[in-house]
């Protein structure tokens, strides 16, 4: 019996020993992966990022380990990429390996994968397809998209001069006029102001960018479970896209009642229509839940994102009247104060456009990127980075960096002009992201921002209820987003 119980100790060894050298072997042979620091049981890196500004915290973690390097969210591995050099040769040189969406808890809580935003593989390649190529076609539409934003613009100014200079938050006439921009592509058509269904939609949205700044939205991300059985805003701000969606699957299910097939009237109509062409295809990717998921991204992101930019926009400007005076000088000297902006002014505007993507630059509106995923194995520079391992290719990186930005964490619409006065461009300008996941919408928002602010401009001067050195524009960081500061002010009509 003991010969017995050696041998069986023996053998145990030995195989024991042959796993480890084939594990070994299997690792060297596929390379090492980006060194980062000791992680913890459970909670990973967590005791090492602070939760109220992980961006910084990554920043100091790049300056240690270099600019590849690997961090745990609790049980999650998270690859960073910090600075230009990287977030190039990995979303565009390895564009594909790069080209997966790496999902955030909350994010993955709310949108649950199946529309553009979170999806990945052929479902994401599809939708991503269409939305682009249909929103291109109802983007025109009766009226160029041009000449809608000009429309809804002429409202806002209206809607402005009716405040009579009294202070306000501007924040929901913002989110009004830009959310209608979305609308009228998407459902066909733009929401009267005093809507209630639609000021109950624009309140909800309010409610989230407020909700985003609290601490426990940022442990979400960190520590789902858990927050899953504590009550808190988090919650809120669940319920709160619970009615949102809602919103949306109600206007869907009013679309299949009123469909005409041979003339669809917006973006839903022409989903509706393409799911009707794919019935008999068991694997398409056309489906109701994933047109109330599309139409729920495109809503975000078509109101979010650009609505908090001029929210930006406008406290930046009136901290710094002598800048909003210079580009109201050039304002008049192009457009006058008769007729709406259009696009084609910019190129006669290098003020105007510098200032516009200094804002941009300054905001730094998603420092972290919305997540990527290495969609297969992947070699990157000498490390090797298993498939589906989250990836953050870092904005903030790139629009703050130093040698390309002097004194980054300044405002200063210099970063974008020659010393001739010209207009600079430069590569580290991506706010939208770069590469096969990079914003869906750049163009339109691009629009909407130029139009938008160029026209209040045009229409007021921004006078601060008080002394402008006291007004703080550094954004308030949150894991999701950069979030402006509550601020109050009068549009005086010029």
């Amino acid at each position: 019996m003991e010969l017995l119980g050696t041998t069986t100790i023996f053998l145990l060894v030995c195989i024991s020993c042959l796993l480890l050298l084939a594990t070994w072997r299997s690792t060297s042979q596929k390379g090492k992966e980006p060194p980062g620091p000791f992680s913890l049981p459970i909670v990973g890196n967590l005791l090492q990022l602070n939760p109220r500004n992980v961006p910084e915290s990554l920043k100091k973690l790049s300056e240690k380990y270099g600019p590849v390097f690997t961090i745990h969210l609790g049980p999650k591995k998270v690859v960073v990429l910090y600075g230009y050099d990287v977030m190039k040769e990995a979303l565009i040189d390895q564009g594909d390996d790069f080209s997966g969406r790496g999902i955030l808890p909350l994010i993955e809580k709310l949108f649950q994968g199946t529309g553009i935003l979170t999806s990945n593989g052929e479902t994401w390649k599809q939708l991503r397809r269409f939305a682009l190529t249909t929103l291109r076609d109802f983007g025109m539409g009766k009226k160029s998209i041009e000449e809608r934003i000009q429309e809804e613009a002429h409202f806002l100014v209206e809607r402005l001069k009716n405040t009579h200079e009294r202070p306000f938050d501007p924040n929901n006439f913002l989110v009004h006029a830009v959310s209608n921009i979305i609308c009228s592509i998407v459902f066909g058509d733009r929401f009267d102001y005093e809507d209630k269904k639609f000021l109950t939609l624009i309140n909800l949205i309010d409610e989230n960018n407020k909700l985003q700044t609290s601490l426990h939205i940022q442990l979400y991300n960190f520590f789902p479970t858990v927050m899953e059985l504590i009550p808190g805003p988090h919650k809120q701000l669940i319920k709160n896209v619970e009615e949102i969606d809602q919103f949306t699957t109600e206007i869907v299910m009013e679309h299949q009642k009123t469909l005409d097939p041979t003339c669809p009237r917006d973006f839903v109509d022409a989903f509706l229509n393409k799911m009707e062409q794919e019935k008999g295809n068991v694997d398409s990717k056309f489906t109701i839940e994933a047109l109330t998921r599309t139409t729920l991204d495109l809503f975000f992101a078509g109101t979010g994102t650009t609505s908090l930019t001029l929210r930006f926009a406008i406290l930046i400007l009136h901290k710094y009247p002598e800048i909003a005076e210079k580009m109201q000088k050039e304002i008049d000297s192009v457009i006058g104060r008769d007729r709406s902006p259009r696009m084609a002014d910019r190129s006669q505007m290098p003020y105007t456009e510098a200032v516009i993507h200094e804002i941009q630059r300054y905001i730094d509106f998603i420092p972290l990127n919305v997540p990527h995923a290495v969609t297969r194995d992947t070699k990157f520079r000498d490390y090797f980075i298993p498939k589906g391992t989250m990836v953050f290719p870092m904005l903030t990186a790139v629009l703050h960096d130093s040698k390309e930005f002097p004194n980054p964490e300044k405002f200063d619409p210099g970063h974008f002009l020659n010393a001739n006065g010209t207009f600079k461009k430069s590569d580290y300008f991506m706010p939208f992201s770069t590469g096969k996941r990079a914003c869906a919408g750049e163009g339109l928002a691009r629009m909407e921002i130029f139009i938008f602010l160029t026209s209040i401009l045009q229409n007021f001067t921004l006078k601060p209820i008080v002394d402008p050195k006291d007004i703080d524009i550094t954004p308030i960081i949150t894991t999701l987003a950069s979030m402006p500061r509550p601020y109050q002010l009068s549009f005086v009509p010029r």
